[in-house]
């Protein structure tokens, strides 16, 4: 079965939600790939405008530009060297490191990825071992960014499904529950492929109660 894949991006809450949701749909037998995408290349000023972005934030020095350049350059190339040991260690990483970012309200620094990899359970040596390969996983990360320019992604999370319908859906409330993941789920699908070409719904206002 081909995977749906989803793109995301630590810095963002929403794309916190969107993996939460994907975690629990994957646990009744969906098939997602964890694909990086990044905010801060997006809306660069370099990039506005541009065909084909002029400013990749994988040729940025680790110690140089924005606080956010910076921590989420980090934070992706981190769970990128987490994936190396294999599928379940990159959702458990990710899911780890969301969490500590949004839920425990943790920087993205170098205490949290470390704390990520031992919730996840990772082996600690082969993890710093890969991290130590910067030009392999800023290459690898260099390939998402490049996919998701392609396909046009612009926030996170978006969901790519394996038949060519994608779009951004922006998750404002959490949930683990498995029979309202699946219940959004299918409504997005509903929405995504239905032949009334929805292309855009933004409140203006939470509703009055």
């Amino acid at each position: 079965m081909t995977a749906t894949d989803l793109f995301v991006d630590f810095l963002c809450p929403y794309a916190w939600r969107g993996v939460e949701l994907a975690a629990v749909l994957r646990a009744q037998g969906e098939t997602f790939r964890l694909r990086h995408f990044s905010l801060v290349q997006g809306n660069h000023p370099e990039n506005a405008g541009q065909p084909e972005p002029r400013w990749w934030l994988t040729e940025q020095a680790a110690e140089e530009g924005t606080p956010y350049q910076r921590s989420s350059l980090a934070a992706f190339l981190a769970a990128r060297a987490a994936a190396q040991q294999g599928e379940d260690a990159a959702w458990a990483y990710t899911l780890a490191l969301f969490r500590a970012r949004h839920e425990a309200g943790q920087p993205l620094d170098e205490s949290s990825f470390s704390g990520a990899a031992q919730t996840a359970g990772l082996d600690l040596e082969r993890w710093q071992a890969a991290r130590a390969d910067d030009d392999a996983l800023r290459g690898s990360l260099r390939e998402d960014l490049a996919d998701a320019h392609r396909l046009g992604v612009f926030g996170t999370p978006t969901y790519v499904l394996p038949d060519g319908h994608a779009a951004y859906y922006r998750f404002e409330q959490l949930t683990r529950d498995p029979g309202v993941a699946r219940e959004r789920w299918n409504l997005y699908l509903s929405v995504l492929r239905s032949e009334a070409g929805i292309g855009t719904i933004k409140r203006t206002k939470p509703p009055v109660r």
